[in-house]
């Protein structure tokens, strides 16, 4: 399945039926008066969070979704028939905004959630309801109220616990690979990451997830590289897993370049935690190892941490860390 993480719509609620005009036709009844009934409700657009979704493809192929109109009433006041409500089922994590993709409509997180988008119209009374001692016998009939239309922006945000950022090639994949059940490509060239990629971390006491989030370069803020859209992933991350390669020889430098793409994406990303990890130790000397240590904590202003996926070198203690920054936020 293709991971899509942002889509356009048209919701279109349904229209009211029309109310009916019709009188009463009796045998031995010589006066039959108004008997038209009322139109029925016109269906809603419904919201839905379930389960077992993780992209917005399905909505790459269809735009449209209109509800059904009322019935019209009939004579002897019968009400016509309601419509159904149609439901659009949605990714855990899904923003719906406004056509000017700042106004938030909603924002699902938890399978279960409903949400009444678009009311139907109102239903058109019948001409039983028009009935006075001065008109007898009306003639008229309200048509049923139009339903409400609108565009609108999907935008899926995985819920994941922690998120990796980092270059390209700094070992995302790979730690995720080995510390969770998820199989991303792994390979020696940049942008081996295309979509964002979960993995359950399963421990004893408490498990978390772990987002594998696309390499960002300098200037993905302005849309270079894959530009930094992915990082919306991670604004409901409790902390993120920041990841640079120890055997480029300025780890300093690359913390930076990844930490001003962050900040100039907004969102109060910048004020999450950050967690620096120095990856691939195992390809590098103990001297060397130190000196870039000493480099990355200096820049991250925060001590930072040396794993290697590989050997597994240091990965137990970093899930320990992070294990306790989201237990920290549950209970906070």
């Amino acid at each position: 399945m293709k991971f899509l993480d942002e889509a356009k719509i048209c919701l279109k609620s349904g229209d009211g039926g029309r109310g009916a005009v019709s009188f009463r036709r009796e045998k031995h009844v010589e006066f039959g008066g108004p008997d038209g009934g009322d139109g029925g409700r016109g269906g809603d657009v419904v919201l839905a969070c379930v389960e077992g979704l993780n992209t917005l493809i399905d909505f790459r192929y269809r735009q449209h979704f209109r509800a059904r109109t009322g019935m019209p009433g009939g004579g002897n006041q019968r009400t016509g028939a309601s419509a159904g409500d149609i439901v659009i089922n949605l990714p855990p994590g899904t923003e719906v905004l406004a056509e000017d993709r700042k106004t938030i409509l909603a924002d699902l997180t938890r399978p279960g959630e409903r949400m009444i988008l678009l009311p139907g119209g109102i239903g058109g009374r019948g001409n039983a309801r028009f009935k006075s001692s001065t008109n007898r016998a009306p003639r008229i009939a309200e048509p049923g109220r139009p339903g409400e239309e609108m565009w609108v922006w999907l935008r899926l945000k995985l819920i994941a616990d922690i998120g990796m950022v980092g270059l390209p090639n700094a070992g995302k994949s790979t730690l995720l690979s080995v510390v969770t059940r998820a199989h991303p490509k792994i390979a020696d060239y940049p942008f081996t990451t295309l979509h964002p990629h979960l993995g359950k971390v399963e421990r004893d006491e408490d498990g978390f997830v772990l987002a594998d989030l696309p390499g960002l370069v300098e200037g993905a803020h302005q849309g270079t590289g894959l530009g930094d859209r992915f990082l919306g992933h991670a604004e409901r991350c409790a902390a993120l897993l920041h990841l640079v390669d120890g055997t480029t020889g300025d780890p300093a430098a690359d913390f930076l370049t990844v930490r001003h793409e962050i900040e100039s994406y907004g969102h109060d990303l910048a004020a999450r935690t950050v967690v620096p990890v120095l990856t691939k130790i195992d390809a590098v000397h103990d001297r060397d190892r130190q000196y870039a240590l000493r480099q990355l904590s200096g820049s991250a202003g925060c001590n930072a941490h040396a794993i290697s996926a590989v050997t597994g070198e240091g990965v137990p203690e970093l899930l320990r860390l992070l294990a306790g920054l989201v237990r920290q936020r549950c209970n906070g």
